[in-house]
Order: C-alpha cells, then sequence, then structure tokens
C-alpha cells in the first residue's frame, strides 16, 4: 500500500473530533467506535468518487446519502447492515448540527431501509417434551442441567433472567424475574419446574466448594459461582443432543417456543406478554405469526374443500 493511499485511511479532523466525541463524552467502547469510524470511511470512499467529502459537510445533500445507500443495496448488503451505517451517518450529521458546522441534515426524512420479518425459530411440542425428558446422570450436574431447561421452557425465561435468579427468588410455586431494564415480574412455575428445582436444590452444596455464600441459583461446575451465559449455551446443546434434535438449539429457542405453545394451546396474546416481560404488544405478535401457519397447515391436511380452494383460482 502507498504512503497515499494509508493517508486516504485516517479519519479527517472533523471525523476525528466526531470520534472523541464518542469516546469522551458519549463513553462509547472501542468496538463500537470503530465500528462508527469503518461505516464513515466507507462513506467517505464513496464521496471521494463525487469529488465530495466529509470534511466539507455543507457541500453535501440528502442525494449523496440515497446515492450511497443505493450503492449499498447494489453490493447486496442485508437491510440491517444499511440501517446501520445510516445510523453512523445520522449520528455524524448531528454531532455537525450541535457544533453549528452544517445548517442542515443531509439524511433528514432518510428512512431505514425496510427490515426483513424474520420469525423466531421453535421446537414443535414433541421435541420440546424430548428435551425436557432427556436422559441425563442423576447427579448433581444433570439435576441441574434439566432443571435450567425447564425453567427456559417451562416458564419463558431469557436466559440472563434465568441465570440471574438468586434462592431468594425462587418461591414454592413462582419465581421473581429481573427483566430488561432491571424491571420484576413473577412467572409461575409448572410443577415439572418445581419438582426439578427441588431436587436440583438437594445437590446444590456440591458445587459451591469452599464458597459457601454465594446466591446464585445456577452455579457453575468449576468454580463454584454464578452459572454464565456460555455455559448455559453448551447445557442446552448437550440436552439437545440427548435428545437427538437438530444441532442449533440454543436457550432463546427454548422461550420461543414456550411464546408459540401457549398461543397454541388457547392463551391470549395480552397474557402471554406479561408471561415473556414484554414492554410492547407488537413484540409478542409476532408469535401468532407462526400459531397461523399451523392453523393454515391443519386446514390445508383437514378441509375437504381445501385442495379445490387452492387449485379455483378463476372463483371469488
Amino acid at each position: 500500500m502507498s504512503s497515499t493511499d494509508a493517508n486516504r485511511n485516517e479519519p479527517g479532523e472533523l471525523v476525528r473530533g466526531f470520534l472523541a466525541y464518542l469516546e469522551v463524552e458519549k463513553g462509547y467502547s472501542p468496538a463500537t467506535i470503530r465500528s462508527y469510524s469503518t461505516d464513515l470511511d466507507q462513506f467517505e470512499e464513496f464521496l471521494r468518487g463525487r469529488k465530495a467529502t466529509l470534511e466539507r459537510p455543507v457541500r453535501l445533500n440528502r442525494d449523496h446519502v440515497r446515492a450511497f445507500l443505493a450503492e449499498l443495496h447494489r453490493r447486496q448488503l442485508t437491510k440491517t447492515s444499511m440501517g446501520r451505517k445510516l445510523s453512523s451517518l445520522r449520528a455524524y450529521f448531528k454531532y455537525l448540527l450541535r457544533h453549528k458546522l452544517i445548517t442542515k441534515d443531509p439524511a433528514a426524512g432518510i428512512r431505514n431501509p425496510k427490515q426483513e420479518k424474520r420469525h423466531p425459530q421453535v421446537l414443535n411440542v414433541d421435541q420440546a417434551v424430548a428435551l425436557m425428558e432427556a436422559h441425563v446422570d442423576p447427579d448433581p450436574e444433570g439435576l441441574r442441567d434439566v432443571a435450567l431447561a425447564e425453567l427456559l421452557y417451562g416458564s419463558g425465561l431469557r436466559i440472563s433472567e434465568a441465570i440471574g435468579l438468586d434462592l431468594n427468588d425462587v418461591d414454592s410455586d413462582v419465581i421473581r424475574v429481573t427483566g430488561k431494564g432491571s424491571k420484576e415480574r413473577i412467572v409461575p412455575l409448572s410443577d415439572a419446574a418445581v419438582e426439578r428445582i427441588r431436587r436440583y436444590m438437594s445437590q446444590r452444596h456440591a458445587f459451591l466448594k469452599d464458597n459457601y455464600a454465594e446466591q446464585a441459583l445456577f452455579l457453575s461446575s468449576r468454580a463454584g459461582k454464578r452459572l454464565d451465559r456460555r455455559q448455559a449455551n453448551r447445557i442446552v446443546a448437550k440436552l439437545a443432543k440427548l435428545a437427538g434434535l437438530p444441532k442449533d438449539v440454543h436457550p432463546h429457542m427454548l422461550r420461543h417456543s414456550f411464546a408459540t405453545h401457549m398461543l397454541e394451546a388457547g392463551a391470549d396474546l395480552r397474557s402471554v406478554q406479561e408471561l415473556l416481560g414484554h414492554e410492547n404488544l407488537t413484540t409478542t405478535q409476532r408469535y401468532t405469526h407462526l400459531d397461523m401457519q399451523r392453523i393454515m397447515q391443519v386446514y390445508d391436511h383437514a378441509h375437504p374443500l381445501a385442495g379445490e380452494h387452492k387449485n379455483d383460482t378463476d372463483k371469488d
């Protein structure tokens, strides 16, 4: 690489000031700042071909930003990546506006690319039951593993919520869960979860080592400390393997399966919303698509006129 090319990759004075602002005033992590820097560098490279630059922002307008997004689309970037890069540009222009270096925001009025709808992956009921009943050794680790899985599926917990539980959060047939934004909710336990937690608690002392003050419900085998996310992922993957399920089963899939199976069984949407700890009902509504998919499959297989209806495209 020539010295000229190396200099081209160095951010200009305005961009350096913006990145310093993110570090000092916003307190962003080095990784986040690198992400902003990469996005702005890519836009700068695009502008260079149009004889423009981020260092002369007063000459930039909405057409530059739109053309950049069009170029990203041509390169087949995902809409998520395009949205992130647009977010970086918005933050930069907002910084310039605040410092009165521009009077108009070139990204104003430009909407984020419409995201593809991603529907959660779920296990069917038979698969979920198989995982819950996976044959494990009746030792402390095995009892812990099935108790954890039962909470993820039986109560629909996030993995962070499950491993964040303390002993005093468990009360008979309910648990106190701390969710996103440190919001607490009370979640019922299934009969199976009550029994499996009871059996695990009878052997929990085997994990304590010399750390008897540890209050975490689920403990690591090695250090006797709180189970971490990586270990929990390995536990679910191991149970899935024992049950003969696909390799990509992860803890959040059990939460998705809980929500979907609740709706399939007739639970109303708002009740499921409360159980999951969703702030907005629209977040919970994504599970209704999966339920409707199942209903349509049942219709297509069972209704005597389903086949005729599909093929008869000329009738109203």
